[in-house]
């Protein structure tokens, strides 16, 4: 037979959409349902995800690259990657009413980079320097901050006191990648200091963590995702690196059966910018195709409820909208049993404890 009769289908979760990412997304429907008729415009992709993109953009949202594209006195938001001082200083310019749906844990590294500039520190920023995420934190204090991508960035470093010298690092990046690069540092400068906490997302870090506890039970990992998306990315080179073919897809027509001649599990995962419905429709096309059952395999609890930022809850107000009382809220695991209930699908869950202290 070219097929199993029967496939299981291994659901990581945490999987798909941190609360970052649910956050700006969140924001911008919000603005769409309580500003009708306004312009809404978002200042770069509002998350790297494509179908996110476009589905905003058939609703009317207007995706620039320069806040000069905005007119006068609009409403603009600012993506989940965040932005540099610069363009805050702009829109500011121009009496833009700005929402920040800048992801919390980026906040975070904007305001490290901020304080350690202001003591006089030279900071090593690893990333990918044309990363969104990156151009934002590095024009906070352009003059203290050299990125870094590679070991090979290292020797070209200008370090004027290497006691006077700290590290940060992109929320996205693979823990592998920014552990190798971390250890050439520490050779290269040993008084090189380490930020207060780790700046690599706890999202990010679940869900690499969950695909390299999972993926030596299955044949193939699925990550729903953009090519842009930097956390999709490294999810497939994970997985591959362990010793598990992956695949990238955007979506489910990006399937092709003969990944699947002599797959009897697979492990479908999701970057934390890919909507939850793109994997659905993924393991609906797999059981179409192969029958079988899924099995939910909780590794991290990320179920959570945040308020709206203060920035949309002001204009809220304005509009006569009261805010109070709205909130965010993310449980996949319970979303995903619904889901699979509805169609009909065989499914159960198991919990897999990994790196836990006792």
């Amino acid at each position: 037979m070219m097929h199993p009769p029967s496939m299981k289908i291994l659901l990581a979760n945490p999987r798909g959409f941190c609360a970052g990412v649910y956050m700006a997304i969140n924001v911008v429907d919000e603005l769409l349902t309580s500003c009708p008729g306004e312009a809404i415009y978002v200042y770069h992709e509002i998350v790297h995800n494509r179908h996110v993109v476009e589905r905003f953009r058939n609703r009317g949202v207007q995706f620039i690259e320069s806040i000069a594209d905005v007119p006068e006195g609009a409403i603009v938001v600012f993506s989940a990657h965040g932005v540099s001082p610069e363009v805050r200083a702009q829109a500011r310019a121009k009496q833009l009413r700005a929402i920040d749906a800048t992801c919390p844990l980026v906040t975070k590294v904007h305001a490290e980079a901020i304080r350690f500039a202001k003591r006089g520190w030279q900071i090593l920023l690893i990333g990918h320097r044309t990363h969104q995420e990156v151009v934002g934190t590095r024009g906070e204090a352009p003059d203290s901050i050299q990125v870094v991508e590679t070991p090979a960035d290292i020797p070209h470093l200008v370090i004027v006191d290497p006691t006077k010298l700290i590290y940060l690092t992109q929320t996205t990046l693979s823990i592998d990648d920014a552990a190798t690069v971390i250890r050439a540092l520490k050779e290269a400068f040993p008084e090189i200091k380490e930020p207060p906490s780790s700046d690599i997302c706890y999202a990010t870090t679940n869900r690499q963590t969950a695909v390299r506890a999972i993926a030596p039970q299955a044949q193939l990992v699925l990550v729903v995702g953009s090519r842009n998306s930097s956390n999709s990315l490294r999810l497939t080179e994970i997985a591959e690196i362990d010793g598990t073919p992956a695949r990238l897809i955007d979506d489910a027509s990006e399937l092709r059966s003969e990944w699947f001649i002599g797959v009897d599990t697979v492990l479908l995962t999701a970057g934390a910018s890919a909507p939850e419905d793109l994997v659905h429709a993924v393991i609906e096309s797999l059981v179409r195709a192969f029958g079988g059952e899924v099995e939910q395999v909780d590794v991290f609890d990320e179920r959570m409820e945040f308020g709206l930022p203060g920035s949309l809850r002001s204009l809220l107000r304005e509009r006569g909208i009261d805010p109070e009382g709205r909130r965010i809220s993310l449980d996949r695991e319970r979303d995903t049993a619904v889901f699979l209930e509805e169609r009909g699908i065989a499914h159960h869950t198991v919990t897999l404890t990994i790196g836990r202290s006792t």
